[in-house]
């Protein structure tokens, strides 16, 4: 059993792609990190960590972290690799802030990374990653989509900012990763990264993109202000985005819910998405 550790996304695709598209929606977060860093490797401010393990130049792991987040692994039923993934990130990144993964793969690691550093851990939200393939499109809400323009820059920061404060009570909101995050929705090319706003006849809901994989696009994040819920808005956008990547040439779509927050996730069963698998995040105290 072997690490290879790469610096490059392009390197670590090269070597870990087949292995991650064997499971493609549960990995679709590796992936389109991994894609979208390929396009544009200084994405995010830190330099980002790849791992791959291999066993007989097979490969049974993956992890990546795009400092400051959380060290996100992939599928693995062998602890003896994810030993590997923990002491080569303490290696290189002692003040890693947690891991996010399948259940119950992020528990295992955060058990792992206890046993070598003496830091606790505490899951911070339980999520489940759906899969779509075939719109159901919903009726009745008023209006029409478009997507966002660079005159919808400071109401995307505005919303995208209320989404995180939402999504992550608790949390202190970066701001500047709020404007980085906008940023490349509305820079970044089409088949990377976009966000669709709807309206009625304002704009009433947000729903963004981005995570290529092979044969997939990830939505999120999704967000509709408290006083315009309740009419069917964020169904429709979803919907319609959905849609939209459909047609453009993916061959399924893949979303993230809260399992806090069983609105959306009824919301996005009804449009058609699938659940694929249980997803952990914790946090390193």
């Amino acid at each position: 059993m072997q690490l290879t550790r790469f610096q490059s996304a392009r390197a670590f695709r090269a070597r870990a792609e087949a292995f991650l598209v064997e499971r493609e929606a549960h990995h679709n977060l590796i992936l389109g990190l991994s894609s979208a860093l390929m396009v544009k490797p200084d994405l995010y401010p830190g330099q980002p960590y790849f791992a791959v393990v291999e066993d007989a130049d097979r490969g049974i792991a993956a992890a990546v972290m795009t400092p400051p987040y959380r060290l996100v692994v992939s599928l693995t039923e062998d602890r003896a690799a994810l030993t590997l993934l923990a002491q080569d990130v303490r290696e290189v990144r002692p003040d890693t802030p947690g891991v996010t993964g399948p259940v119950p793969v992020s528990l295992r690691f955060a058990e792992i990374w206890q046993s070598l550093t003496r830091r606790s851990f505490r899951k911070i939200m339980a999520e489940r990653i759906y899969k779509l393939d075939r719109v159901n499109p919903p009726t009745g809400a008023p209006g029409t989509m478009r997507r966002a323009a660079e005159s919808d820059r400071a109401l995307l920061i505005k919303w995208v900012e209320a989404f995180q404060r939402e999504a992550f009570a608790g949390e202190e909101v970066d701001r500047m990763a709020v404007e980085r995050n906008v940023n490349n929705m509305l820079t970044l090319p089409p088949q990377v990264r976009g966000a669709f706003l709807w309206e009625n006849p304002a704009p009433v809901s947000l729903t963004s993109y981005g995570g290529p994989t092979p044969n997939s696009m990830r939505i999120g994040p999704v967000y509709t202000p408290p006083e315009f819920r309740g009419q069917g808005y964020a169904s429709a956008c979803v919907a319609g985005v959905s849609q939209h990547l459909l047609d453009g040439g993916c061959i399924f779509c893949t979303l993230f819910t809260d399992l806090a927050n069983p609105t959306s996730n009824h919301i996005y069963q009804a449009i058609g998405y699938e659940p694929v698998c249980n997803v952990d995040e914790y946090k390193f105290d």
